[in-house]
Protein backbone atom coordinates (compact mmCIF):
# COMPACT_ATOMS: atom_id res chain seq x y z
CA UNK A 1 0.00 0.00 0.00
CA UNK A 2 3.08 2.75 0.88
CA UNK A 3 4.33 1.58 -2.75
CA UNK A 4 1.55 2.69 -4.19
CA UNK A 5 0.63 5.53 -1.94
CA UNK A 6 4.44 6.67 -2.93
CA UNK A 7 5.01 5.86 -6.76
CA UNK A 8 1.00 8.26 -7.29
CA UNK A 9 2.76 11.29 -4.96
CA UNK A 10 5.63 10.96 -7.18
CA UNK A 11 3.76 10.58 -10.91
CA UNK A 12 1.85 13.77 -8.82
CA UNK A 13 5.19 15.61 -8.42
CA UNK A 14 6.77 15.39 -11.49
CA UNK A 15 3.41 16.23 -13.40
CA UNK A 16 3.34 19.44 -11.72
CA UNK A 17 6.91 19.84 -12.61
CA UNK A 18 6.08 19.69 -16.06
CA UNK A 19 3.44 21.77 -16.22
CA UNK A 20 5.62 24.51 -14.68
CA UNK A 21 7.94 24.18 -17.55
CA UNK A 22 5.20 25.48 -20.19
CA UNK A 23 5.84 28.10 -22.30
CA UNK A 24 3.84 30.95 -24.26
CA UNK A 25 4.82 29.93 -27.73
CA UNK A 26 1.60 31.10 -29.70
CA UNK A 27 -0.19 33.62 -26.78
CA UNK A 28 -1.15 36.51 -28.33
CA UNK A 29 -1.16 39.57 -26.59
CA UNK A 30 -5.33 40.55 -24.98
CA UNK A 31 -6.46 43.18 -26.95
CA UNK A 32 -9.60 45.14 -25.68
CA UNK A 33 -11.73 46.27 -28.74
CA UNK A 34 -14.08 48.32 -26.43
CA UNK A 35 -15.29 50.64 -28.68
CA UNK A 36 -17.40 49.26 -31.99
CA UNK A 37 -14.65 49.30 -35.17
CA UNK A 38 -11.80 49.68 -32.34
CA UNK A 39 -8.27 48.18 -33.46
CA UNK A 40 -5.96 49.31 -30.67
CA UNK A 41 -2.48 49.92 -31.18
CA UNK A 42 -0.27 47.10 -31.40
CA UNK A 43 0.68 46.37 -28.20
CA UNK A 44 3.24 43.57 -29.04
CA UNK A 45 5.43 46.23 -31.35
CA UNK A 46 4.67 49.19 -28.69
CA UNK A 47 3.48 50.54 -31.87
CA UNK A 48 2.56 54.80 -31.07
CA UNK A 49 -0.05 54.92 -33.73
CA UNK A 50 -4.06 54.06 -32.52
CA UNK A 51 -6.85 54.39 -34.49
CA UNK A 52 -9.23 56.84 -35.97
CA UNK A 53 -13.14 55.47 -35.01
CA UNK A 54 -16.15 57.30 -35.20
CA UNK A 55 -17.31 59.39 -32.23
CA UNK A 56 -20.41 57.57 -31.53
CA UNK A 57 -19.30 54.67 -29.54
CA UNK A 58 -16.90 57.03 -27.18
CA UNK A 59 -17.52 55.61 -23.56
CA UNK A 60 -17.71 57.84 -20.02
CA UNK A 61 -16.84 60.48 -20.59
CA UNK A 62 -13.48 61.78 -17.97
CA UNK A 63 -12.66 65.16 -17.56
CA UNK A 64 -9.36 66.75 -17.40
CA UNK A 65 -8.12 66.20 -14.25
CA UNK A 66 -3.84 66.51 -14.06
CA UNK A 67 -4.37 66.66 -10.06
CA UNK A 68 -4.16 62.85 -10.18
CA UNK A 69 -2.22 60.86 -8.09
CA UNK A 70 0.40 58.38 -8.89
CA UNK A 71 -0.01 59.35 -12.34
CA UNK A 72 1.41 57.04 -15.26
CA UNK A 73 1.72 57.20 -18.79
CA UNK A 74 -1.33 55.04 -20.84
CA UNK A 75 -1.79 54.33 -24.19
CA UNK A 76 -5.06 55.04 -25.61
CA UNK A 77 -6.17 52.49 -28.36
CA UNK A 78 -8.21 55.40 -30.49
CA UNK A 79 -9.11 58.67 -31.25
CA UNK A 80 -12.27 60.19 -32.71
CA UNK A 81 -11.99 63.87 -34.63
CA UNK A 82 -14.76 65.91 -32.54
CA UNK A 83 -14.42 69.34 -34.14
CA UNK A 84 -11.13 70.60 -36.65
CA UNK A 85 -9.61 71.92 -32.91
CA UNK A 86 -10.75 68.91 -30.50
CA UNK A 87 -9.79 65.42 -31.06
CA UNK A 88 -11.42 62.66 -28.13
CA UNK A 89 -8.47 59.83 -27.03
CA UNK A 90 -10.30 56.71 -25.63
CA UNK A 91 -8.77 54.30 -23.55
CA UNK A 92 -8.97 51.59 -20.62
CA UNK A 93 -9.22 52.64 -17.01
CA UNK A 94 -10.73 52.55 -13.83
CA UNK A 95 -14.23 53.82 -12.78
CA UNK A 96 -14.69 58.02 -12.84
CA UNK A 97 -15.14 58.12 -8.89
CA UNK A 98 -12.08 56.84 -8.26
CA UNK A 99 -9.69 57.36 -11.52
CA UNK A 100 -8.95 60.29 -13.78
CA UNK A 101 -6.92 61.29 -16.58
CA UNK A 102 -5.27 64.73 -17.91
CA UNK A 103 -3.41 64.82 -21.40
CA UNK A 104 0.02 66.21 -22.49
CA UNK A 105 0.10 67.92 -26.43
CA UNK A 106 3.11 68.28 -28.49
CA UNK A 107 2.19 69.67 -31.84
CA UNK A 108 3.88 70.12 -35.29
CA UNK A 109 3.50 70.95 -38.66
CA UNK A 110 3.05 66.84 -39.39
CA UNK A 111 1.62 65.08 -36.47
CA UNK A 112 -0.52 65.35 -33.03
CA UNK A 113 1.83 63.60 -30.31
CA UNK A 114 -0.68 63.23 -26.93
CA UNK A 115 0.59 61.70 -24.24
CA UNK A 116 -2.16 60.65 -21.88
CA UNK A 117 -1.82 60.04 -17.86
CA UNK A 118 -3.78 58.05 -15.89
CA UNK A 119 -4.21 57.70 -12.03
CA UNK A 120 -6.46 58.01 -8.89
CA UNK A 121 -8.14 60.89 -7.65
CA UNK A 122 -7.26 62.43 -4.87
CA UNK A 123 -10.09 63.46 -3.15
CA UNK A 124 -10.41 58.79 -3.91
CA UNK A 125 -7.48 58.50 -1.37
CA UNK A 126 -8.94 57.01 1.47
CA UNK A 127 -11.86 55.05 0.20
CA UNK A 128 -12.64 51.90 -1.12
CA UNK A 129 -12.30 51.55 -5.39
CA UNK A 130 -13.90 48.57 -7.16
CA UNK A 131 -11.83 47.14 -9.70
CA UNK A 132 -14.01 47.78 -12.74
CA UNK A 133 -12.64 48.42 -16.02
CA UNK A 134 -13.77 51.23 -17.87
CA UNK A 135 -13.67 52.41 -21.84
CA UNK A 136 -13.50 55.92 -21.10
CA UNK A 137 -12.74 59.07 -23.73
CA UNK A 138 -10.89 62.61 -22.60
CA UNK A 139 -11.68 65.66 -24.99
CA UNK A 140 -8.02 67.07 -26.17
CA UNK A 141 -8.52 70.48 -27.42
CA UNK A 142 -6.05 71.14 -30.24
CA UNK A 143 -3.87 74.98 -30.99
CA UNK A 144 -5.18 74.77 -34.50
CA UNK A 145 -7.15 72.11 -36.76
CA UNK A 146 -5.97 69.04 -37.29
CA UNK A 147 -6.25 68.66 -41.09
CA UNK A 148 -4.52 66.09 -42.07
CA UNK A 149 -1.82 65.49 -39.19
CA UNK A 150 -1.51 62.02 -37.43
CA UNK A 151 -2.64 61.79 -33.96
CA UNK A 152 -0.40 59.48 -32.05
CA UNK A 153 0.59 58.22 -28.52
CA UNK A 154 3.26 60.20 -26.87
Amino acid sequence: MRVITLAVLAALALAGCAIGTSTNAGVGTPKVLAAQGAVPADWARESPVPTEVDDTDIGTMFEDRPDIVGAGETMFESWSEVDENTVAVHFVTGTPECYGAYTTLDETDDAVVITLHTGSLPEAADRMCVLVAVFGSLDVHLSRPLGDRVVVNG
